[in-house]
């Protein structure tokens, strides 16, 4: 859905063994044991020792879990990267919003510490951090959204649907069916601008729901009197939670309308579809 969410590529478990830099030095000493002494023998040596090094690391379910681990911390590291500079390019209102609840999140972290006496912060206050970012990404198909609402005149189908009624009502057999395809075609866009409005005003609540959601819980730490760590557990992050599961599964079930609305704006109204670029963009 998220500009931000791609397909995990698959490993190439040999392609990894053979990048360690222990491998390569390895490689190097053989190389350079071999231009030393003007003889082939460590050379050979070392290519058997590669063949058996590719055929037996690279099935290491240890190793593989390694390589996984490491692939997981850069792909992560890459879409703090790219989140940074989404969050770069929102409009000042919604960059403002995304910097707030990053704050917020911050003084949960610090009046959390500060008032069980902990040293860390356990795994249930952390997930604030996954939290945060799916709100900015959420917040990043809510906006495209709306704009791509903003782009079409809802009063100017409803008079254009108004008048094909009218010519229908009086035009002669073999101008019927023609006019018959453009009302339908109007009613369609209708129906799917509505459902995609419905779909935004739905979203807008989820994400204020979410952002006070965090400010609630920054209060139950505030208040709470417990200087352990197992008050973490009574704090509801299972609500916040539901409200960002709720929007993903808005998001998910109106995206055929908005593609179905594409596809019937550039189809019967090429030209004005092609010149704004809001409109081209997919959504999900």
């Amino acid at each position: 859905m998220s500009v931000l969410t791609s397909i995990t590529p698959k490993i190439n478990y040999v392609k990894e063994a053979a990048g360690e830099p222990y491998n390569i030095w390895t490689m190097v000493l053989f190389l350079s044991a071999a231009a030393y002494t003007q003889d082939w023998t460590p050379l050979a040596a070392g290519a058997a020792l590669e063949a058996a090094y590719l055929v037996v690391v690279p099935a290491m379910t240890a190793y593989r879990r390694l390589v996984e681990r490491r692939a997981a911390r850069q792909r992560q590291i890459l879409r703090r990267r790219q989140r940074e500079e989404l969050i770069r390019a929102f409009e000042p209102r919604d960059r403002e919003m995304v910097e707030y609840l990053r704050f917020q999140k911050s003084k949960i972290y610090e009046n959390y510490l500060k008032f069980t006496k902990l040293d860390r912060l356990p795994e249930s206050i952390q997930c604030l951090d996954t939290m945060w970012e799916q709100f900015v990404d959420l917040l990043d198909v809510y906006r495209r959204r709306k704009t791509h609402l903003r782009s079409i005149n809802r009063t100017a189908i409803q008079n254009q649907i108004a008048q094909a009624e009218r010519q229908l009502a009086t035009a002669d057999a073999a101008t019927r069916p023609l006019l018959e395809h453009n009302l339908d075609v109007l009613r369609r866009r209708m129906k799917a601008f509505g459902e995609i409005e419905r779909s935004v005003s739905r979203v807008e609540a989820q994400l204020q729901a979410i952002e006070n959601r965090f400010s609630l819980i920054n209060d139950h730490i505030m208040t709470m009197t417990a200087l352990d760590g197992s008050v973490a557990s009574d704090l509801d992050f299972g609500e916040l939670l539901a409200n960002i599961e709720i929007t993903k599964q808005i998001l998910e079930e109106s995206a055929p309308a908005l593609s179905g609305l594409n596809l019937i704006e550039s189809a019967n109204y090429p030209e004005s579809f092609q010149s704004s670029p809001g409109r081209r963009e997919q959504y999900e």
